[in-house]
């Protein structure tokens, strides 16, 4: 299978399956998603961007190498919704290193406040912060500041109900 041609055709949940069970566990070819997923055109990053989620959350291992990486992408202005999203899935379903919880925290914070960002995104990240800051009080209650703050205004039904069950996670562990 040729990933990019695939990739190229169409955006669809078809070719997407196609490329996650053509993948599988495969380094190589995994690498060769990446490759399209870090290059230059913005439409292959955006259509990469899909089955990499579910490949990653498939096998986490795939991920280790390209963590840092993808870090920096989140944290890059301009990304299209659908890099950001999946990515975002992707940090709240593997084990997030210690290295980046810190720099991948404040990126979700930054999402979070923006609301020119995507509802997705913004609702990913507030499982993901809460997800780092579930074993440190200190930073649980200062997450805790910030999702009131974001309660005070009307929000989208996805992002009250993470906003419910961060506050109940975080309340858990104080």
């Amino acid at each position: 299978m040729n990933i990019k041609a695939t990739l190229e055709q169409s955006q669809s949940k078809a070719n997407v399956l196609k490329i996650i069970e053509y993948i599988g566990d495969d380094v190589t070819r995994f690498k060769e998603l990446i490759t399209l997923f870090l290059g230059t055109d913005s439409l292959l990053i955006q259509r990469a961007a899909w089955p990499l989620s579910y490949v990653v959350i498939q096998n986490p291992k795939l991920i280790k190498p390209y963590f840092g990486k993808f870090v920096k992408i989140l944290n890059k202005e301009g990304n299209h919704a659908a890099v950001n999203r999946n990515l975002l899935k992707i940090m709240e379903e593997v084990e997030i290193p210690q290295k980046y919880q810190s720099q991948l925290f404040d990126t979700c914070i930054k999402i979070i406040t923006n609301p020119a960002n995507a509802i997705a995104c913004i609702a990913f990240a507030i499982t993901v912060a809460t997800k780092i800051c579930k074993p440190y009080k200190e930073l649980s209650n200062e997450f805790i500041i910030v999702l009131k703050h974001l309660q005070s205004y009307e929000q989208a039904p996805a992002i009250s109900v993470r906003i419910k069950k961060a506050y109940k996670t975080l309340k858990a562990n104080l």
